[in-house]
């Protein structure tokens, strides 16, 4: 028997726009595609929006008539604010974090300096100056170190930098994309993430990649990274001081809806902001999903409820 179709909010269609313009184009149309299918089985009025290169989003939206747009895009223009803020101007309603918050977030450079002046624990930054000598800027801090974009997800652009004569290469490969070019210590030890839904922490995954650094092809296309839910290096107290400082850093930024917080606890058992994602991933390989489904939310009850969120 099929279920009866569902309005959206308020009786509102609801689009699911997805692929965008940024570099994570194919990441977005995957969650996309995953949403509209759960969207659909619960019975939602509900239809896709591939806002390709060259075509317009506010025209599309107008086609199809969308009044709550289920955000599913990633990077540039889809995690920065600019979509929140014509969803804004336009009065249709969307999932996720606002204006402020989405571009709070997505730009490191502003993440960390909210951090420190809260004093929510962060790795020691520089930001390198255009142009800079990365050997000469970078003389008296010790490796490892992390060279990243500030303006970018999914570390795209991201390196881990153990030997001085890769600096140079790595600041290039960041220069290659968006934002200042942002240095900060590295930390070892366990990579955690801990899942945010209607302000509250819904639980934490630890992950350990079967390469150094879980980078884009440890996210997205290999199968070989493991997802621990709950985190077993990690004892019960040093998690729950771990899901503290991400809800603080959430709140901190202003997020709302649902988010993702991404953190480096160290061998001492400290935990180190890394980043707050206010469009965390939706696919077959991301984190919030499976952190969903150990509390007993399913993939499609956790769409519906991210739906219910929009504002």
């Amino acid at each position: 028997m099929s279920t009866p179709a569902a309005s959206g909010p308020a009786g509102r269609r609801v689009g699911v726009v997805m692929g965008g313009l940024s570099s994570e184009r194919e990441v977005s149309l995957e969650t996309g595609a995953g949403v509209v299918r759960a969207l659909v089985e619960r019975g939602y009025d509900c239809v896709a929006i591939d806002w390709a290169p060259g075509s317009s989003l506010p025209a599309l939206l107008t086609e199809h008539r969308i009044e709550v747009v289920w955000n599913a895009l990633h990077g540039t223009y889809g995690e920065d604010g600019a979509v929140q803020g014509l969803c804004a101007c336009m009065g249709v309603a969307c999932t996720g974090s606002g204006i402020l918050a989405s571009a709070l977030a997505m730009d490191k450079l502003m993440s960390k300096r909210m951090f420190d002046a809260l004093g929510l624990r962060t790795p020691a930054w520089l930001l390198l100056d255009p142009g800079a000598d990365a050997t000469e800027a970078l003389a008296g801090w010790e490796l490892p170190l992390v060279v990243k974009p500030a303006q970018e997800g999914s570390s795209v652009g991201v390196t881990i930098v153990a030997e001085r004569a890769g600096l140079a290469a790595a600041v290039a490969e960041a220069r290659a994309h968006r934002g200042p070019t942002l240095v900060e210590r590295y930390i070892a030890g366990a990579e955690l993430c801990v899942g945010i839904l209607a302000d509250r922490v819904l639980g934490s995954l630890e992950i350990r990649p079967k390469v150094r650094f879980y980078d884009y092809q440890a996210k997205y296309k290999r199968d070989d990274t493991e997802y621990l839910v709950p985190p077993v290096s990690l004892d019960p107290a040093t998690t729950a001081a771990a899901e503290e400082l991400s809800l603080a850093a959430y709140r901190a930024l202003g997020c709302t809806g649902y988010g993702r917080v991404d953190l480096r606890v160290d061998e001492a058992g400290v935990a180190y902001l890394l980043e707050v994602n206010t469009l965390p991933g939706m696919t077959g390989h991301s984190l919030l999903p499976k952190i969903a489904a150990h509390c007993g939310i399913d993939y499609a009850a956790l769409c519906e409820r991210i739906l219910a969120l929009a504002a």
